[in-house]
């Protein structure tokens, strides 16, 4: 039995040509496997740049606001503010807006003084630029427009010139009570309280009439008018404050509360961002960090909303 199955096997070696075995091929080195492109990511937009030119009404004197967080923002003179900037930004941040936010500000300084002393700090390209005047326009001549109409169009040609798509926007500030109530003499002495806003916000309507490169106003003394008309704001600080009313005044009188700054950082955000200030509601951050309740913060906000849908 063992020779046939022997010999069986040697025919099937030397006989007619035996047919090939297949042998499978090895698989391909990984590294030589196609792999997908990675998925782009589109660049991440730079954020816009804003800066805030003004004095003790920009940066918060007499309150709180004055340095609260002021490293979320850039004091172009090393001081240390953050103030109505860092209102502004605070309120972006929660917004969902991506802003760079800067300020160059001096206490009882025009806006030419800024223009004369302090231009190399802030002659580049801007994409919002945001003026302030001293409070009763000229310190000489108060209630005088001229040097601020001419202050203003000095600037804004400064600003066009690095960016022709600058935004250039000024603050109407507010009424000052000791320029009412307590001055002998002067264009507001014995007036009622709303007539210096007023007058405030004629000379920035005037500037701008003149000056084609200002984008707005930011209507900050009206919307005061507004909180003292409807009752949210006491409107002599003299007398003593109403029961539930904000005293919008600081300790001078002349200056803001913490009230006071918060509406106007609400007023100028509105202005800016074209945002609802009510759409960052009544938990918003700032105001809790500084003290207002949530009542406060939600009756300033219906006035920022409602003055600047009045224009």
């Amino acid at each position: 039995m063992l020779k046939v199955v022997i010999g069986a096997l040697g025919l099937a070696l030397t006989g007619a040509t035996a047919a090939p075995i297949a042998i499978a091929s090895p698989p391909a080195p990984v590294a030589a496997q196609a792999t997908p492109a990675p998925a782009a990511v589109a660049p991440r937009p730079a954020p816009r740049t804003i800066l805030f030119i003004g004095n003790s009404f920009t940066f918060g004197a007499n309150s709180p606001v004055r340095n609260w967080r002021a490293d979320s923002v850039t004091d172009l003179n090393g001081a240390g503010y953050g103030g109505v900037p860092a209102l502004f930004k605070a309120f972006t941040l929660q917004a969902g807006l991506d802003y760079q936010v800067s300020l160059e500000v001096q206490g009882g300084r025009t806006l030419g003084f800024h223009y004369d002393q302090r231009r190399r700090l802030f002659d580049r390209a801007w994409d919002v630029v945001v003026l302030q005047e001293y409070s009763t326009l000229d310190p000489d001549r108060p209630g005088d427009p001229r040097n601020y109409i001419n202050d203003v169009a000095r600037l804004s040609r400064l600003f066009v010139r690095r960016n022709p798509l600058v935004q250039v926007h000024l603050t109407a500030t507010w009424s000052r009570a000791d320029q009412v109530y307590r001055a002998t003499r002067g264009p507001w002495a014995g007036k009622p309280i709303y007539a210096m806003a007023l007058d405030l916000r004629a000379a920035a309507d005037r500037a701008r009439a003149v000056i084609p490169l200002v984008t707005g106003i930011a209507p900050v003394g009206q919307a005061w008018n507004r909180a003292i008309s409807t009752g949210i704001a006491d409107p002599n600080p003299y007398d003593g404050i109403g029961y539930g009313q904000l005293d919008l005044w600081s300790f001078d009188r002349y200056h803001a509360s913490t009230a006071g700054y918060y509406l106007e950082a609400l007023v100028v955000f509105g202005r800016v961002t074209g945002i609802d200030p009510t759409t960052l509601g009544p938990g918003e951050q700032a105001a809790d960090a500084l003290g207002l309740s949530r009542e406060e913060a939600s009756a300033l906000q219906r006035v920022a909303r409602d003055e600047l849908a009045a224009g």
